[in-house]
C-alpha cells in the first residue's frame, strides 16, 4: 500500500522568531503524544540544530543527508532514527547546487509523495523565500508562520502573495505568535503582544492560531550548557507555561492530521498518475494513427522497421508516420540537385543531404498552378530558425507523370496530401522531422510531441506571412 506523509512546514522570512525551536519541539511532542505515529524532521537551514538535538551517534557517512534526499536518494537510506524516537535527516551546507533541480514549485511535493515516508514530516526552512522554501510551502498540509513582532508580521505578506500567484488555497497557512513577553502591556483594547499581533493578522485576512508560545528564560537556556547539547521542552521545561502551550498546539495539529483524508502529497501524486495515464492514452492514440508504410518506397514498416529515421506530419494532421532515412535522403538529393541514382555524383550529394537533414526539419509546401507546379522546400533548425529555402520545379506533377528524377517526391506528396479526386488538399503542407532510429516512437511521447506542435504552429505562421 502506498503511503503519503502529512507535511508541516515552519517558515518565516524573519530570523530569530523561534522557527527551529518550534519545529524540533513539535516533532518530539507529536511523537510523545502518539507513539505509533512516525515523525520525521529535516531542515533546509545550515545551523545543524536538528542534528545536535536528535543525533544518537555520529554518522560517518556524509552522503546520508538532506542534500542526498533532494538529489533523489531513497528516504530509507537517509532517514535515521534519532533521540525520542523521532526520525531525522541530517542537515547539509551543500544545498547551493540543488536550486537548478528545483525549478518547479511542486518538485518537493512529488519527492515526498514518492519517498515512502509515512506519518508526519516537519520541514524547517531558511529565513528567506528561495526555491527550496517555496517548495516546502507548497508541499505542506499545514504551514506554521511564527511571528513575534510587527516586522515579522509584515514579512508574512510575501508568503501569502506566493500562494495567490500560484492560485493555491491559503487555508494551510496559519500564523502563531511566538516568544511573547507577557510582561509587556499596552493601554487600550490591545492589552498585550499576542492580542495586538492576532488583531493585526486577522485585520489583514490572515488566519492566526488561538495558541501562542511565550518567551521563557528557562526554554532559552536549554540550548546553552557545558555538554553542548540541545534539550527539549518536554523533558527539561515541564513546569513552564511553554510546556502547556506546546501540548495545546500539538493536540490541534493531531486533530488536523486525523481530519485529513488525503494529504497534499497524496492528492498531487494521484493527479500525476492520472496525468501519466492520460499521456499514455494520447501516446497510444498517436501510435494507432500512423501510416503503415513508408510513403516513399511503399515498404510495410512493421516488416522493414530498420532505418526509420524520420517522422512526417501534414499540416492538417490527417497523415502521420515514419519514413526510411535512405528514402528521404535519396528523395531530397534528386529533388534539390536534379540527380538520378546512376549519376556519378549522386552518392556524394546524397551523403551531404543526409548529414544536413539529420539535424533539421524539412518543410515541403507544394504550389500547384494551372501552368506549372513547384515545391517550396525549406529547412529549419529544431528551434525554428530557417536554414535553407529552395524552389523546386515539378514538371508533369499535375498530370501524374513521373520523370525519373522527382519520382520519390511525387509519391510522397501524393500519398500524404492527396485529397478529393486525387488532387492535393489545398493549402496543405508536409513537415519531416529527424528521429532516433533506435527508438523512433519516442517522438510521439508527450514532451517531444509538444515540441513538434510548437514547430508546426511556427511553420503555419511563417507560411501565412508569405
Amino acid at each position: 500500500m502506498h503511503v503519503y506523509p502529512y507535511t508541516i512546514t515552519i517558515s518565516s522570512e524573519k530570523g530569530g522568531v523561534g522557527k527551529t525551536t518550534l519545529a524540533t519541539n513539535l516533532a518530539i511532542y507529536l511523537k510523545a503524544m502518539r507513539e505509533d505515529l512516525p515523525v520525521t524532521i529535516f531542515s533546509f537551514d545550515n545551523h545543524f540544530t536538528i542534528d545536535k538535538m536528535f543525533e544518537i551517534k555520529k554518522c560517518e557517512d556524509d552522503t546520508h543527508d538532506v542534500h542526498a534526499l533532494l538529489m533523489g536518494a531513497k528516504a530509507s537510506e537517509v532517514v535515521q532514527t534519532g533521540q525520542y524516537g523521532v526520525g531525522y535527516i541530517r542537515s547539509s551546507t551543500e544545498l547551493g547546487d540543488i536550486h537548478e533541480r528545483f525549478k518547479g514549485p511542486m518538485t518537493l511535493t512529488r519527492m515526498l509523495a514518492e519517498s515512502g515516508i509515512s506519518g508526519i514530516v516537519i520541514i524547517d526552512t531558511r529565513p528567506d523565500l528561495n526555491i527550496l522554501t517555496q517548495n516546502a510551502l507548497y508541499a505542506a498540509d499545514r504551514v506554521l508562520i511564527p511571528v513575534k513582532d510587527l516586522p515579522s508580521l509584515e514579512n508574512c505578506k510575501n508568503i501569502f502573495s506566493l500562494f495567490d500567484q500560484r492560485g493555491i488555497d491559503k487555508k494551510s497557512l496559519a500564523l502563531i505568535p511566538c516568544l511573547i513577553d507577557s510582561r509587556i502591556k499596552f493601554d487600550g483594547i490591545f492589552k498585550d503582544q499576542k492580542t495586538l499581533l492576532r488583531a493585526i493578522a486577522v485585520n489583514r485576512g490572515y488566519r492566526c492560531l488561538d495558541s501562542y508560545i511565550s518567551k521563557s528564560p528557562k526554554v532559552e537556556s536549554l540550548n546553552t550548557n557545558p555538554e553542548g547539547k540541545i534539550y527539549p521542552i518536554l523533558t527539561h521545561a515541564r513546569g513552564t507555561e511553554v510546556h502547556g502551550q506546546f501540548m495545546e498546539i500539538t493536540r490541534d495539529l493531531l486533530r488536523s492530521v486525523d481530519a485529513t483524508k488525503e494529504t497534499r502529497a497524496c492528492l498531487y501524486h494521484t493527479w500525476l498518475l492520472e496525468k501519466e495515464a492520460s499521456k499514455k492514452e494520447s501516446y497510444l492514440a498517436r501510435l494507432e494513427g500512423l501510416a503503415e508504410r513508408c510513403l516513399i518506397c511503399g515498404a510495410v514498416l512493421a516488416e522493414h522497421s530498420d532505418d526509420r529515421c524520420f517522422y512526417f506530419e501534414t499540416s492538417d494532421r490527417s497523415a502521420r508516420g515514419f519514413l526510411h532515412g535512405n528514402c528521404v535522403s535519396s528523395m531530397l538529393c534528386s529533388a534539390l540537385y536534379g540527380l538520378q541514382e546512376n549519376d556519378h555524383t549522386f552518392a556524394k550529394a546524397k551523403a551531404l543531404v543526409a548529414d544536413k537533414v539529420a539535424g533539421s526539419v524539412s518543410l515541403l509546401l507544394p504550389e500547384i498552378g494551372p501552368e506549372a507546379s513547384r515545391l517550396d522546400y525549406r529547412q529549419f533548425s529544431m528551434s525554428g530558425e530557417e536554414l535553407l529555402q529552395k524552389s523546386v520545379e515539378m514538371p508533369g506533377f499535375d498530370a501524374g507523370e513521373f520523370n525519373g528524377v522527382h519520382d520519390r517526391l511525387y509519391l510522397l506528396l501524393n500519398e500524404a496530401l492527396a485529397g478529393f479526386e486525387g488532387a492535393l488538399r489545398k493549402g496543405s503542407w508536409l513537415s519531416v522531422y529527424p528521429v532516433d532510429p533506435e527508438n523512433p516512437e519516442a517522438v510521439l511521447h508527450e514532451d517531444s510531441y509538444k515540441s513538434i506542435h510548437r514547430l508546426q504552429k511556427h511553420f503555419a505562421e511563417a507560411i501565412l506571412s508569405i
